[in-house]
């Protein structure tokens, strides 16, 4: 979304986001209700929200462990150097690799932050060797393996800004 044309957010469009957020599968008529508009009324919110690029995708969201990646590693990635065209090829390679699940970039001494999913330590570490063989820009990484899942979210706070 460009910065410079984000929407103004009215208290119905905020309360609307946040029950779309729970459930991206809610029929019409029960958000209406929800929000207090007629289920057109809601219906065109919704398109309207979808081409300002407030509404970016609707996901599924999968347990890990019942698709065979029970592994979990936060990944931190720290640079050799700044240059733009390595740093790209690595942004290119982080999208394209399937066991990614988030990246960010950072500030501070790690350049990079990772979540990533493998069915198993040895995957996990076939991982690493591809990814610092066809990164050279990547100095050093550390990993810490999830014990646990205390949260996993998507959900933007929309309730506490502006019109409410």
């Amino acid at each position: 979304m460009n910065q410079k044309q984000i929407p103004s957010l009215d208290s119905i469009d905020r309360r609307l986001l946040d029950a779309l957020q729970r459930d991206a599968r809610a029929k019409m008529e029960g958000l209406a209700a929800e929000v207090g508009l007629s289920a057109s009324a809601v219906q065109r919110r919704i398109v309207r929200l979808r081409e300002a690029g407030v509404i970016v995708g609707e996901r599924m969201v999968l347990d890990p462990r019942s698709t065979g990646h029970p592994i979990t590693v936060i990944v931190e990635l720290m640079l050799e150097r700044e240059r733009a065209a390595l740093t790209d090829g690595l942004k290119r390679w982080l999208l394209a690799a399937d066991e990614v699940q988030s990246a960010w970039g950072v500030t501070g001494e790690t350049d990079f932050v990772l979540v990533v999913t493998a069915p198993d330590l040895e995957s996990y570490e076939r991982f690493t060797r591809r990814m610092m063989d066809d990164n050279e820009v990547i100095r050093e990484f550390r990993s810490s393996i999830a014990l646990n899942r205390l949260k996993h979210s998507l959900f933007v706070p929309v309730l506490d800004g502006p019109g409410n």
